[in-house]
This record gives C-alpha cells, sequence and structure tokens, in this order.
C-alpha cells in the first residue's frame, strides 16, 4: 500500500531541486537584465524555506545539535571555497601571480592590513564593553573579500559592458589570494587571546608564547607549507594532464572535469595535514594552468560553470536556512540600531577610504570611477562564515576546569552576530547595488525627457509668426487661432516670404512641410529661419538624437 513518506531527504531534495529548476527558467532574466546576483536570490530562498518561515528546511534537525551544525557548515563553506578558488586560479591567465607581483602585493599587504585595522576599530568602537585583541579577531573574519561573491560581480554582462577585463582579473586574484591569507590576522588575535586572555585567563607563555606559534604554526606550518603543497600539487597535475592527453589516455569529461577533481583532492588532504586548503587551492588552480594550456582548452566549457553556479545556490540557501535571525535582536552582545549602524560603517569604510588611496599605483585602477567601485565591491560572504567557524572551533579549545572560558564565551556570541549580520548585509547590499545603481542612473534620464518633452510641448504650443512686429496684433491671434482650428495636432510655424505662404509643422524635435500648402513644391529652406532641435536645448543628449539631428538637417 503506497504511503506519504514526507522525509528530510525528500524533502530537501524537492525543495532544492524545485528552486534551481523555476530559478534555472528566469535566469537570464533575473542576472543578465534586473543585474540581481543569484547569491542575493538564494538567500531569499533560504530563509523563505528555513524554520523562520515556511519550516521545509530544518538543518538543526538535520544535524542534531549546534556543534554538528557548525561543523556542517564549517565543511560545506570549505567545500564551496576549495572549488570556486581553483576555477578561480584556473581562470586567470598565464603566470598572472607572478607578472602582477606588484599589484598584488600592494593590495595583500599595505591594503589588507589597512582593512583589517578599520574594521577592528569600527567593531571595537561600535560593540560595548569589546576587548581590543576581540575586535581584532571579529575584523579579522570580515577583512577578506569573498571569492565567491566577488565572482558574481565581474562576470556576466553588466562588467563586460562597464569593467575593464585587466580590472577583472586583478579583483579575481586579489579575493581568491587574500581569502587565504585571512589565517594570519586571525590567529594573530586568536594566539594573543589564548594566552593574554581579558579577565585573567591568560594561559602560561604570555605573549612570546602567542608570537612563536604565530610565526611556527601559522605562517610557516599554516601558510607556507599550503603555498608549497599548492603549488607542486598544480604543477605535478598539470604535467600528468598533459602527458594522458598526449597518449589519447583520457576522455573530454574526464578532461573538463579535472580542475574540480584536484580541488576536492587537495581540500580533502590539506584538511588530513591542517594546512590551509583554501590558499592551496588558489595556488594549484594557478599553477594548473601556468602554460595556459587547460584555460584554453576549457575556455568555451560550460561544465565549470555550471558547477560553479550549483555550489553557489546550495551554499546561500543553507545561509539563509541556517542564519541567526533571532540573535540580531536577541543578544546579550550589541543592541540593533548599533548593529545597523556597525553594518552602514563597515561597507563604507572598511575598504573604500584604503582603496581610494593607494589606487594610483595599481595599473590596472585607471580611474576614479573604477577606484570608488573595486573600493566599494569587496564584499563579505562564505570566506567569512568560514573563519567565524573556524575561529568558534578554536575558542572551544579554550577551557579551564573542563569548562569553556567565559572570555572565549563572550568572543563567541560577539563573532556569531556580529560576522553574521555583515555577512547578511553585504549581500543584500552589493546584490542589490547595480540593479539599484542602473535604475538611479537611468531614472533621472527619463524624467529629463519627459520634462524636456512637456517643456517644448508648452513652449512651442503657439506658432511663431516671423512677420514684422509693426503688423497688428489682432490680425496675428486671428491667424493663429484659425491655423489652430483648421490644423488640430501639431503646432505650426508660419514663415511669411515674398510668394510663399508655406507651413512648416513641428513634431517632436523634427519639423516637416505642410503637404496642404499653397506651395507644396517648394521645399528648399526658408532663408531667415533655422529649424529648431529640441535635443539642442536639453543638458543631457540621448544616443538617438545624433540621428534625428541628421534627419531635421536632411528634412530643412
Amino acid at each position: 500500500m503506497p504511503t506519504l513518506a514526507v522525509t528530510n531527504f525528500n524533502v530537501v531534495c524537492s525543495v532544492l531541486g524545485g528552486f534551481i529548476t523555476v530559478f534555472g527558467l528566469v535566469s537570464y532574466l533575473f542576472k543578465e537584465k534586473f543585474y540581481l546576483s543569484e547569491a542575493l536570490i538564494s538567500l531569499l530562498a533560504g530563509v523563505t524555506f528555513s524554520p523562520h518561515a515556511t519550516n521545509f528546511v530544518k538543518p538543526l534537525e538535520y544535524t542534531g545539535s549546534q556543534a554538528n551544525l557548525n561543523a556542517v557548515t564549517l565543511y560545506f563553506s570549505r567545500l564551496v571555497l576549495g572549488v570556486q578558488l581553483v576555477l578561480a586560479g584556473v581562470q586567470l591567465p598565464s603566470r598572472y601571480l607572478w607578472k602582477q607581483r606588484k599589484a598584488l602585493s600592494l593590495l595583500l599587504g599595505p591594503i589588507m592590513i589597512l582593512m583589517w585595522v578599520a574594521s577592528s576599530l569600527i567593531i571595537w568602537a561600535m560593540v560595548p564593553n569589546l576587548p581590543f585583541l576581540h575586535a581584532l579577531a571579529v575584523g579579522a573574519c570580515v577583512t577578506p573579500t569573498d571569492p565567491v561573491l566577488s565572482n558574481s560581480i565581474v562576470k556576466g554582462k553588466f562588467a563586460d559592458k562597464n569593467i575593464p577585463k585587466d580590472l577583472q582579473k586583478i579583483i579575481i586574484a586579489e579575493s581568491g589570494a587574500n581569502d587565504g591569507l585571512g589565517y594570519p590576522f586571525l590567529y594573530l588575535a586568536l594566539w594573543l587571546i589564548k594566552f593574554n586572555g581579558d579577565g585573567g585567563y591568560g594561559e602560561h607563555g604570555g605573549t612570546r608564547a602567542a608570537i612563536g606559534l604565530w610565526f611556527g604554526e601559522t605562517w610557516g606550518y599554516t601558510i607556507i607549507l599550503s603555498v608549497i603543497y599548492g603549488a607542486t600539487v598544480g604543477w605535478v597535475a598539470k604535467e600528468l594532464l598533459h602527458w594522458a592527453e598526449e597518449k589519447k589516455f583520457v576522455d573530454r569529461e574526464s578532461f573538463l572535469v579535472f580542475a574540480i577533481a584536484l580541488s576536492l583532492f587537495i581540500v580533502g588532504t590539506c584538511g588530513m595535514i591542517g594546512s590551509d586548503d583554501v590558499l592551496a587551492c588558489f595556488i594549484a588552480g594557478n599553477v594548473f594552468t601556468w602554460d595556459d594550456w587547460f584555460r584554453l582548452e576549457t575556455l568555451d566549457d560550460s561544465l565549470q560553470p555550471t558547477i560553479d553556479m550549483l555550489l553557489n545556490l546550495s551554499i546561500f540557501i543553507w545561509f539563509g536556512a541556517i542564519c541567526p535571525w533571532n540573535m540580531f535582536l536577541h543578544n546579550s552582545v550589541i543592541p540593533i540600531y548599533r548593529l545597523i549602524f556597525l553594518g552602514v560603517l563597515i561597507l563604507l569604510f572598511r575598504r573604500l577610504p584604503v582603496v581610494f588611496a593607494f589606487h594610483r599605483m595599481i595599473p590596472q585602477i585607471e580611474e576614479f570611477r573604477q577606484a570608488i567601485f573595486v573600493g566599494f565591491f569587496g564584499p563579505i560572504g562564505v570566506s567569512a562564515i568560514f573563519y567565524l567557524y573556524i575561529s568558534l572551533e578554536f575558542l572551544e579549545t579554550l577551557k579551564v576546569d573542563g569548562h569553556e572560558r567565559e572570555d572565549a564565551k563572550k568572543l563567541g556570541e560577539t563573532m556569531m552576530v556580529v560576522i553574521w549580520f555583515l555577512a547578511i548585509s553585504s549581500i543584500v547590499v552589493h546584490g542589490l547595488s547595480i540593479p539599484l545603481g542602473k535604475f538611479g542612473f537611468f531614472l533621472p534620464r527619463t524624467l529629463s525627457r519627459a520634462f524636456t518633452s512637456q517643456a517644448n510641448s508648452i513652449d512651442h504650443g503657439f506658432s511663431v509668426d516671423t512677420r514684422p512686429q509693426s503688423q497688428n496684433t489682432d490680425g496675428v491671434l486671428r491667424e493663429r487661432q484659425t491655423r489652430r482650428s483648421n490644423h488640430s495636432g501639431p503646432s505650426t510655424i508660419n514663415n511669411s516670404m515674398p510668394g510663399s505662404s508655406s507651413h512648416l509643422y513641428r513634431i517632436g524635435g523634427a519639423i516637416i512641410h505642410d503637404s496642404n500648402t499653397n506651395h507644396p513644391e517648394s521645399t528648399t529652406p526658408l532663408e531667415g529661419i533655422e529649424p529648431q532641435n529640441a535635443a539642442s536645448e536639453r543638458v543631457i543628449r540621448f544616443p538617438d538624437e545624433a540621428t534625428m539631428s541628421n534627419r531635421i538637417d536632411k528634412d530643412a
């Protein structure tokens, strides 16, 4: 007997598959016409399906506990970042990291450090009673620009029309590299908190032990080892694929999926040895296409963008479902009005002033507008959530008498509220910035066109008589009234010349001859009368007005 099996697996498959199917039907409309990012749309879908709304997706019920939910979110974020960063490295041109080392050194050095300091100072000022070391830890999580959201900004019709290719590439390279380089900023604060904890919780060793671990474990084992490992794996994988392709051992499907399989391998192996898998994936992707061979071979391939889209949709649906929305209103850390103001300050001052100050030193940023664009579009997203759960995992190890330290517990709550709120704010604001910007750009043009047309209609509502002013005014008015009664519709311009009584009609900005005039053959220009072009009176010019002006000149 058939029964209705509303199990969690069936519900999740139905919801995820149904959403991706429906979104696919209108994806071009939303992304290329309305310029809405798939991250924002997926986030809204996740909120809709979450326990806060329809309760179709129940993350806490699936995982069983908050600790398991945190672990699943961390691993999911690692997976998405690993695949995204290998693909980001692959799509960069040959030897790009080496060729652009000066610009990247500036972006990943002083600019990133100042972003960290600015973010930390804002958070320290806005969150009540927050120690500065804790603010440094929170600021480190939101310092890296997110590669997932950055990819959505530098791809598509808007990017192709408005962002130069060189600028797109440097944004991709920066977002990929600085995502992995967030570890030193975060762990400097975390090691200092461990050994110099607030309230006398610091462990034995003090600052010297913290700095030693920061240089040894964070820089030596986590960063340098991941760079060496990623470069080695990428180079070996490139040579093996070359060999297999020359020997005709690999088919087309396996060739196309090779980069994605490589990312999974690096995420797994780096995870086992405890190194920085995110940075290793980006380095491996760039070295893998060091000679540009694989990038050019897969330039027109749609498999990698398809996998990229599926991961993006899935991760942001998950984020929408697990986001601690209630904590924004009910927490012991920061009131909601301060939280909103904090989000505004971070979006405005975390990156924009720093990039604007250094933009003349970066060759890819050629104009003032490009500096504003690069400064503003430094989104906070998957990477921030990844570092959030890395931090929570570290803080759980700080214990006194078998229990988590009070300062660590307080910092964990602060990070949950602030980082989640900043990530959601960035997804929403950066997801709506382009469509709102386009709307704000075209609205004044549309209103100006409408008001100018209305003004022209008022100005030319009565015909202009070019006869000498000494003529009787009453007669002029009677003639105008007669012409209006005989020719309803467009206003006319009467041009009197000896032996000619032809009429000229104004339609919009063009002037045409009256077919009912007594001299229809008179199509030559009238002396002393210049046809008026409505476009010449406008401050804003429109693309179609050049054609209209040519047409007017021909008619005249």
